[in-house]
């Protein structure tokens, strides 16, 4: 795990949001620009304006719509939260605007699923920051906070309107490779997010749960809890050892669980959300 200490600093999340930023516009200018694609969100909403209308630049119609939102958000958002998302809506501005780089991708689909893996790796990486991409995710955000509706749904409905739009001015086939590649990008960032985040929640039941409990402190310097159970063939009163690791401790643990009781019932599940102890801490925007 990543010292809070350097998780919190501004220096670091600065690096994490110009990363991003520098991947997100290298897929937009090298790839999305040059096949026109529309990509989702405010950008999205800047790039339908600029290849509908022929009006301006994809970044200055992106920076002006984003305006207004901060202005809106800035009453009712952390305003760190809102430094670093405006920090990386300039910065993303500036590279998009400035960046001269041309993918030699010419097939449609192979440029929509690459431009939609690039471009959802670098939101990732911004969104491990904390601040965000600007743009839509602020009003996410906002409108999460102030009327309880979920991101999903309001991401889902603001690009469902702006395709619906992009259907009237362009050719289906570059709508539907736009749309492809707005979700290998939801899919990218996703894996982003998850990546270092993952970990294992393990259930161990077994005969000799406080011994199996004392190796896991011992090993891993991690905390057990031990649950009361009851056999439901037996009736005999059983404790069940519960853990979280991450993955590549998993195997030992098994090897330990198994080495002290072979006839243990060693249970290890996903989990992507573990906040507390020396796993996470929990982030405040």
């Amino acid at each position: 795990m990543v010292d809070t200490r350097i998780t919190n600093s501004v220096l670091w999340n600065l690096f994490l949001i110009t990363a991003g930023s520098f991947i997100i516009a290298l897929a937009l200018k090298g790839i999305a620009f040059e096949h026109a694609f529309i990509p989702g969100g405010i950008f999205g909403a800047a790039s339908l304006v600029y290849f509908a209308g022929g009006l301006g630049h994809p970044s200055i119609w992106y920076l002006l719509f984003n305006i207004p939102l901060f202005i809106i958000a800035w009453k009712f958002i952390s305003k760190r939260f809102l430094l670093y998302s405006f920090y990386a809506m300039i910065i993303f501005t500036v590279i998009y605007a400035l960046l001269e780089v041309t993918f030699k991708i010419h097939n449609q689909l192979y440029a929509a699923v690459v431009c939609g893996a690039m471009s959802g790796l670098g939101c990732g990486i911004v969104l491990r920051s904390l601040g965000s991409n600007g743009g839509l995710d602020v009003m996410g955000v906002l409108f999460y906070q102030k009327f309880n509706i979920g991101l999903g749904k309001f991401y889902f409905f603001f690009n469902a309107v702006l395709y619906t739009f992009c259907f009237v001015y362009f050719e289906n086939d570059l709508v539907i490779a736009s749309m492809i590649m707005l979700f290998c990008s939801s899919f990218a960032m996703e894996y982003a997010l998850s990546m270092f985040s993952q970990r294992k929640m393990v259930l161990v039941i077994s005969d000799k749960s406080r011994e199996i409990s004392a190796m896991v402190n011992q090993h891993f310097k991690m905390g057990s809890t031990l649950l009361n159970g009851v056999g439901g063939y037996s009736g005999a009163p059983k404790q069940i050892v519960l853990t979280v690791i991450n993955n590549i401790q998993l195997k030992k643990l098994e090897e330990i669980v198994f080495t002290i009781d072979p006839a243990a019932l060693f249970i290890a599940e996903n989990t992507f959300s573990v906040i507390g102890s020396n796993l996470a801490r929990r982030k405040i925007y």
